[in-house]
């Protein structure tokens, strides 16, 4: 797929291909930077709302923003390394969750984005 194919809106709302994939970052952040290990938006970097976390930047590519997602990804099992499935996490505003509930929650998040990339890149490669 190409840059202009990834970043191409085909919905009506501001998502795109690799504006999933930048959301799936922000998602891990969310979960295991703030969720996990107690940390602000501010500190870690990432948008106030999951809205914003959809917006691309000129330096958004492909491989950016894949990377920023592996990294992310590999800093979530850091942050959970020493962690069991019932252990509480303390820095979402619902208050203290198990680490299983963040587990499935994120999962979950992430198979219904993998079902709107699925929709996206069958519409965009028909077009």
């Amino acid at each position: 797929m190409s840059e202009e194919q990834a970043r191409r809106s085909v919905v009506a709302s501001k998502t795109t291909l690799l504006g999933l994939v930048k959301h799936a970052a922000f998602v891990e952040k969310v979960w295991f930077d703030e969720a996990v290990r107690c940390r602000t938006r501010a500190e870690i970097g990432i948008p106030d709302t999951p809205d914003e976390s959809f917006d691309l930047d000129d330096a958004d590519t492909i491989d950016s923003v894949r990377r920023s997602y592996t990294e992310a990804c590999a800093a979530s099992r850091r942050a959970t390394a020493e962690l069991g499935l019932d252990d509480l996490v303390r820095g979402n505003r619902r208050g203290p969750l198990p680490l299983r509930w963040v587990y499935l929650h994120v999962l979950r998040e992430l198979a219904q984005h993998c079902g709107h990339a699925d929709i996206l890149r069958e519409r965009i490669l028909v077009s």
